[in-house]
């Protein structure tokens, strides 16, 4: 019989593989979300008015800010656009780059500047996706070990009450060493 203590942790355990598939929702929510802006969404030039890089590799938050002149007249900026780090020093010196806006899409700007033979939304959807699956095989798993654990705490209960009753006095650590 295993211990409520044990079973409780055992059940609470199942927040571990439904966080890991959250994560994996929530990306495959943003692959959908710049697909979509990247599809739909009206192309025209923006201006670039600052990109951030930051150097420590603890923290790698790097964002270019824009401003976006609409095909309408109306001007549309966009301060801290989040880009993967190893993609923003490419667009470094640039003063224009290429993006799509999808009104009332979010996101509602997705950078289709090329760097190299792939726009930028292209490499963001793929990082994404590959976040996603991580997430999704780690829920997997740890979904598999939590049902494992759980089903032999209630077939065979809790491993620390199975055992010995009495300490083996042949056991090698109890055995003195004498020179």
């Amino acid at each position: 019989m295993s211990t409520p203590l044990t079973q409780r942790v055992a059940q609470a355990a199942w927040l571990l593989p439904l966080f890991f598939l959250g994560i994996s929702v929530h990306q495959g929510t943003v692959v959908y979300d710049l697909y979509t802006t990247n599809a739909q969404g009206t192309e025209v030039t923006a201006e670039v008015q600052e990109i951030h890089i930051e150097n420590r590799t603890q923290v790698t938050y790097d964002y270019v800010s824009l401003r976006v002149p609409m095909p309408d007249g109306t001007t549309l900026t966009r301060d801290r656009l989040s880009l993967p780090h190893g993609i923003v020093p490419a667009l470094q010196g640039k003063e224009t780059l290429t993006v799509r806006v999808g009104p009332g899409a979010n996101p509602s700007i997705v950078v289709t500047e090329p760097i190299g033979p792939t726009p930028v939304v292209e490499t963001q959807m793929r990082i994404a996706g590959i976040n996603g699956l991580m997430s999704l095989g780690a829920a997997l798993l740890f979904g598999v070990a939590v049902f494992y654990w759980n089903r032999s705490l209630r077939r065979d209960g809790d491993p620390a009450d199975r055992g010995v009753s009495e300490p083996d006095p042949d056991h090698p650590a109890r055995s003195v060493v004498r020179s």
